[in-house]
């Protein structure tokens, strides 16, 4: 768990800047805005529809799929809006590290769901295609933010040495 108080080593405020600057950031941050605007117009729509004409089960299927589905995006739109954030100078990258800016709700995001082949094509199309860009977010949360923190904690000198580096002005 991360400490708010703690600042990022220097390297890692630059591998957090370095990547909201990047073409990977800007890709994914669409895909993720475009995917969350395509499933609002379904849920709203299409979706809404098609739901009215499913079995029982499978109604309560989707209504906790569509819940699973809008938790997993909302998780994904908020984390890219702070890296967001980090590249328009809106927030230092130091704050992006906080547990509250991370990508969260995994147990909900991650788990498995009831059997979806009476649920709508279209839904069960978001529900992978969010589920895979939720996994590359994760994969990014924990490169960017865990790993590096269990980096600098597994290399105690290389630490003191970044700081011994700022301080001097290195």
């Amino acid at each position: 768990m991360s400490n708010p108080d703690a600042l990022p080593t220097p390297w890692r405020a630059d591998v957090i800047q370095d990547f909201a600057r990047s073409e990977l950031f800007q890709r994914t941050f669409q895909e993720g805005m475009d995917l969350v605007e395509e499933t609002a117009a379904y849920l709203d729509g299409g979706g809404r529809q098609a739901s009215k004409l499913l079995s029982r089960n499978s109604a309560l299927a989707y209504a906790a799929e569509s819940m699973r589905l809008t938790t997993r995006l909302m998780q994904v739109a908020s984390w890219l809006l702070v890296q967001r954030a980090v590249r328009e100078g809106d927030m230092p990258a130091g704050a992006a590290c906080e547990d509250r800016y991370r990508l969260s709700a995994e147990a909900v995001c991650r788990a498995e769901g009831p059997e979806a082949a009476e649920l709508p094509s279209e839904l069960q199309s978001l529900l992978d295609r969010s589920e895979r860009l939720y996994g590359r977010v994760r994969h990014l949360d924990r490169r960017m933010y865990v790993e590096a923190a269990d980096d600098e904690a597994a290399h105690p000198v290389l630490s003191q040495h970044d700081r011994l580096k700022t301080a001097f002005g290195g």
